[in-house]
């Protein structure tokens, strides 16, 4: 048995649950904020200690418990009031059926690159077109700009609009691209943690744009640029989109 087969049986033991249109709310809000933990555990330790400031982007920026507060209200009061119902409705609509064989190794990397790839493309149009057009920057994105200094908690300190028309295009491309559903779910937690990693607000040694070659991924030094500048590095993720449009800025270009 491959370890895929394997990891997907253990999968399908639990499919009952995986049924519930509980599951997708609980598996989103889980997942994020277990992706956040380790960096707001940092961050309560970065002013004591000299080894964690040093890979602060800002060394000088602290985070209050009232702000991890903040923004977890804003995180529950969106998973509750709006990605639950949305959810419920999705489910509603289109049960998800569970095949008993999973994708090939290969199979799976393809369609998890190409979820990301769409993901970056239109969340590189929306966030284009909500910073060039004022009345969508203030109605809808201003919120996420509150904090110009990033750091994890901030990944979905967002309004309503902005939270539902992300998750709509996370939810949208595994169906465009009929990919697996062990593959979506992959692509949910991998999205989930590039997102968090692109606000975490630290240089680690290990992030993810030091491990893509010939800067090809923006990562976190990339995106707090933007929270500082505005008007650049629009891409969540790769910087393809910010170089054809000339919108490339910092040390992303290097």
């Amino acid at each position: 048995m491959s370890g895929i087969q394997y990891m997907w049986d253990c999968i399908l033991e639990h499919e009952a649950q995986l049924r519930s249109p509980y599951f997708p709310v609980l598996f989103s809000l889980s997942v994020y904020l277990i992706f956040c933990l380790p960096f707001i555990l940092l961050d309560a330790l970065s002013p004591r200690v000299k080894l964690i400031r040093r890979y602060k982007i800002h060394q000088t920026s602290r985070v209050s418990w009232d702000t991890v507060w903040s923004c977890l209200k804003l995180c529950l009061y969106n998973h509750v009031l709006f990605i639950f119902p949305v959810t419920v409705l999705h489910w509603l609509w289109r049960p998800v059926t569970y095949p008993k064989v999973p994708p090939g190794a290969l199979k799976t990397l393809v369609d998890l690159v190409g979820c990301l790839l769409l993901f970056d493309f239109q969340y590189f149009v929306w966030h284009f077109l909500h910073h060039k057009i004022p009345l969508l920057y203030r109605t809808f994105h201003k919120v996420h700009h509150k904090y110009t200094t990033t750091f994890a908690l901030a990944t979905e300190y967002s309004g309503a609009w902005e939270t539902l028309s992300l998750g709509f295009f996370a939810g949208v491309n595994p169906m465009l691209l009929g990919v697996h559903p062990m593959t979506e779910m992959m692509f949910h937690a991998l999205n989930m943690w590039l997102s968090v990693e692109d606000h975490c607000g630290y240089d680690l040694p290990w992030a993810t744009h030091r491990l893509v070659p010939f800067g090809l991924y923006g990562g976190a030094q990339h995106h707090d640029i933007h929270h500082q500048k505005f008007k650049t590095n629009y891409a969540p993720y790769f910087t393809h989109w910010d170089r054809l449009f000339g919108t490339l800025h910092g040390e992303a270009k290097k």
